[in-house]
C-alpha cells in the first residue's frame, strides 16, 4: 500500500513539472510578429544578401602593381602599388593604394560593393592628399567588360562648385584591368587619367 501511495505522489510530482515547464515555455514564447514587422524582417534579409554582382566584384582582390598617367599639365606618369581584399562576408571590396604624385608619396583607400536597395555599384575614395570623400555609382555593361560610374567633385579652385566625373573601369583580362578618371569643364569631357593594374 505504501509503495502505491509513493508511486502515486511521484508521478503526481513529474505531472507537475512537466505543466510548469509547459508553462514556463509558453511565457517565454515569442509574441508572433505582425505582418509590418515580417515584411520589415524580408527586406533586411534582401538588403544583407550576398548577390551575384558582389561575388562578380571579386576579381579586384588581389596584390596589383599600378601605373598612373596624368593626361592634364603638367602630364605625368607614375608607379604604385595597390592590395584589395574582401570584407564583411563577400559584401566590400576594399582597396588601399600607395604611390607617388610630382614626387610626394601618395597613399589612398576605398571601397567597392554592389547596395541592394539602389541596385547600383559603388565606389568610394579618401586619399593623402585631400579631406574629402568621393562617392559614385554606376552599373556594369557585360558586353564591353565594364563598369561606368558618375559622381562629382568640388572644384577646388571655385569653392562651392562642382565638376562632373566619370569613371570607366574596363577589364582587359584576369590579371589587366584599367581605371579611367573623365572630368567634364565647360561642357567638354576629357580623360584626365589613367591608372593599369596589373596582377602579380
Amino acid at each position: 500500500m505504501k509503495a502505491i501511495q509513493t508511486f502515486k505522489i511521484l508521478t503526481l510530482a513529474g505531472a507537475l513539472a512537466v505543466a510548469c515547464a509547459a508553462a514556463a515555455a509558453q511565457d517565454n514564447k515569442q509574441p508572433a510578429m505582425s505582418k509590418e514587422q515580417k515584411a520589415m524582417m524580408d527586406a533586411m534579409q534582401r538588403a544583407s544578401e550576398v548577390r551575384p554582382e558582389h561575388k562578380q566584384l571579386n576579381y579586384f582582390a588581389g596584390d596589383w602593381t599600378t601605373t598612373t598617367t596624368t593626361t592634364m599639365d603638367p602630364k605625368s606618369k607614375s608607379e604604385g602599388k595597390a592590395h584589395t581584399e574582401a570584407i564583411f562576408g563577400g559584401r566590400y571590396l576594399r582597396m588601399t593604394f600607395e604611390g607617388n604624385y610630382e614626387g610626394q608619396t601618395f597613399n589612398g583607400e576605398g571601397f567597392l560593393g554592389f547596395d541592394n536597395i539602389k541596385g547600383k555599384f559603388f565606389n568610394t575614395w579618401i586619399d593623402s592628399m585631400s579631406t574629402s570623400f568621393w562617392l559614385a555609382y554606376g552599373t556594369y555593361d557585360s558586353a564591353a567588360k565594364s563598369y561606368t560610374f558618375k559622381g562629382d567633385m568640388d572644384d577646388y579652385a571655385k569653392p562651392g562648385t562642382k565638376i562632373p566625373v566619370r569613371i570607366v573601369v574596363h577589364i582587359v583580362d584576369p590579371t589587366h584591368y584599367t581605371f579611367e578618371w573623365n572630368e567634364t569643364h565647360g561642357g567638354k569631357e576629357a580623360k584626365t587619367m589613367q591608372i593599369d593594374y596589373a596582377k602579380h
